[in-house]
């Protein structure tokens, strides 16, 4: 910028010469320096102010448009409009092994309200309580007329009761679209889904989350989109666990037990058919955890096949016998002394009734079940080789089939095993375990010895593992068993054209803060069958069974679990697939001669 002298020289002499005065010609030029001065100014504060309102009316075109989007959207809950916390609504299905619906999505709806839209909070909160008996109306009428912008009211809600309400016609009352979890069979197979419940909630959707069951164990699976929709496949078969709890439940009642448990598992695959523990609910209105007693198995959320650890009696006796035949101790044939007394320490071995059987064969000590006898085979065996035969069956760890509550089912084992221990263990006194630990154990003296993991999965074939005893020792146990059944203590198990082979097992029941009840047991009979080439293994189990028969109360299994379990293998053999066969016996001698 070119600034021009207040008094150039030239026009001030020119002034001189002329006789005016050159002062003017100063005050002229500071007149225009000025002017421009304040041209420049007002220029810079007309641009700023400019700027500054471009800036404003941005500001309020963005404040404009997000009060618009929110007056036109539904209200959310924050933890849902998190950032990051989308949440996920589908959830894959879980179907049996023939692809029959277990588990499914169902699209329903939510209730809430707006008090501030309301127009007849008072009427409209009697006539939901009309609608739902189970809301409150005075506790309703508060919210709505307080300082609450936003009440959940139903988190799902029937197509007829969405009618109901929007037949109020109140516009504060408002319906969000919701998915929820459907078992379409109702109570069947509860224990083994479990259940599912909300977990991030909002108006336009509700993350479903598995709580219980399979529902819970394979949550991440069922929840993964990258999983296309694959349905869940279990092993269970829907018509056989149907009919199992039919017949279970009805075994229960006639038995005056307090609750029951039946695990059905195929021998070779560990595929578990079916497993019924009652009571038991309904997954789709799924009670509340109990939240006082001492005794877990009161609720029907307590599975009983998994959960459930118990003393499981003499269906133990059985694997001692096997074991010894394993080592090379004794056959099926060999004759042992039962006779008493018999003592270990100070504590005496007694037999049920106080009877004496006197010298068995092995095969009779298990068919007379005899606790004497299989006391001294263990004796025989040996602490430490009980223990590693126990444990290589799974019987000291929670038992590995893929159901949440399954990993809180420790075996209970003595701290200090000595010969009392091994004495009792013998049988089934002093350890114990989960039905479904007893079906495993079962499962590999029916398999010919090797053990094989119970699974709920969907199995494609034979899933044998390591080997806990010979053949031949598998074989003699299947046939003591079958005994048992054709000529012992669970003559009531036979099926005509099955060929039952089991054992029962009666043991006193312990208190939940310890010791035992004097006239309360737990009933099981573990049975596998066809007996001469077993494919199934049967596990049942009475809690607190008492009936009378001929006279008498009786509690033993028996009398009690041996008919339910019958009753139950000849209904479902059917359904597996099992066609009835007469026995095959074994080749008679025959001597040739001549004429």
């Amino acid at each position: 910028m070119i600034r021009t002298p207040l008094r150039p020289l030239a026009r001030v002499l020119t002034a001189r010469a002329r006789g005016e005065n050159p002062d003017a010609i100063e005050r002229e030029n500071l007149r225009q320096r000025h002017a421009e001065m304040q041209a420049q100014s007002r220029q810079r504060a007309e641009g700023r102010l400019l700027v500054l309102g471009m800036f404003f009316l941005c500001a309020f075109t963005a404040i404009g448009a997000r009060m618009a989007t929110l007056a036109t959207s539904e209200p959310v809950e924050p933890v849902a409009s998190a950032p990051g916390s989308a949440i996920a609504m589908q959830r894959a299905d879980i179907v049996d092994r023939k692809g029959r619906i277990l588990a499914t999505n169902f699209e329903t709806h939510s209730l809430y309200a707006q008090p501030p839209q309301m127009v007849d909070p008072e009427g409209a909160a009697r006539r939901l309580v009309e609608i739902f008996p189970d809301l409150e109306l005075e506790r309703l009428v508060s919210d709505f007329t307080g300082k609450r912008k936003f009440i959940w009211i139903k988190k799902k809600i029937s197509p007829e009761q969405k009618q109901a309400v929007h037949d109020i016609g109140d516009p504060g009352l408002l319906f969000g679209p919701r998915e929820m979890r459907l078992y379409p069979n109702g109570s069947v197979a509860a224990h083994v889904l479990g259940g599912a419940g909300f977990g991030k909630e909002g108006v336009s959707a509700a993350e479903v989350i598995g709580v219980a069951g399979v529902e819970k164990q394979f949550d991440d699976y069922l929840r993964d989109p990258a999983n296309g929709g694959r349905p869940l496949k279990l092993s269970l078969d829907l018509t056989v666990q149907a009919a199992a709890e039919q017949v279970l439940y009805g075994g229960m009642k006639l038995m005056n037990a307090k609750g029951a448990t039946s695990i059905l598992m195929d021998v070779h695959t560990g595929e578990v058919i079916s497993v019924v523990s009652l009571p038991d609910f309904d997954p789709n209105d799924r009670p509340r955890p109990p939240t006082s007693g001492f005794d877990p198995s009161t609720s029907p959320l307590f599975n009983r096949a998994v959960q459930g650890v118990y003393e499981l009696g003499s269906t133990f006796k059985i694997f001692t016998a096997a074991q010894a035949v394993d080592l090379g101790i004794v056959n099926s044939e060999t004759i042992i002394d039962t006779s008493g007394p018999m003592r270990i320490g100070r504590f005496p071995i007694g037999e049920f009734h106080n009877k004496n059987y006197g010298k068995l064969s092995v095969a009779d000590i298990i068919v007379k079940s005899s606790n004497r006898g299989t006391g001294r085979l263990a004796l025989q065996i040996g602490a430490q080789r009980q223990q590693d035969f126990l444990r290589a069956m799974g019987m000291f760890d929670p038992t590995p089939i893929e159901i949440a509550e399954a990993a809180g089912g420790k075996p209970l084992k003595p701290r200090k095993w000595g010969e009392l221990s091994t004495v009792t263990i013998s049988y089934g006194h002093g350890l114990s375990t989960s039905p479904m630990h007893l079906a495993a154990g079962y499962a590999a003296i029916a398999n010919g010895g090797q053990y094989v993991a119970p699974t709920i999965m969907r199995q494609k074939g034979p899933q044998l593992g390591h080997r806990i005893m010979s053949p031949e020792a598998a074989r003699q146990a299947r046939a003591m068993l079958r005994k048992v059944v054709t000529s012992g203590t669970a003559s009531f198990g036979e099926v005509p054209g099955y060929q039952v082979g089991g054992k029962t097992g009666t043991a006193d029941k312990p208190k939940p803060r310890g010791g035992y009840y004097e006239s309360k047991v737990i009933a099981t009979f573990a049975a596998m069958f066809p007996a001469h080439d077993p494919k199934y293994v049967l596990v049942v189990t009475l809690d607190e069974p008492s009936v009378i028969a001929h006279g008498e109360e009786r509690r033993t299994a028996g009398w009690t679990a041996v008919p339910v379990a019958g009753e139950m293998i000849g209904r479902v053999a059917p359904l597996l697939g099992l066609r009835p066969q007469v026995e095959p016996d074994g080749l008679a001698a025959i001597t040739l001669t001549s004429n």
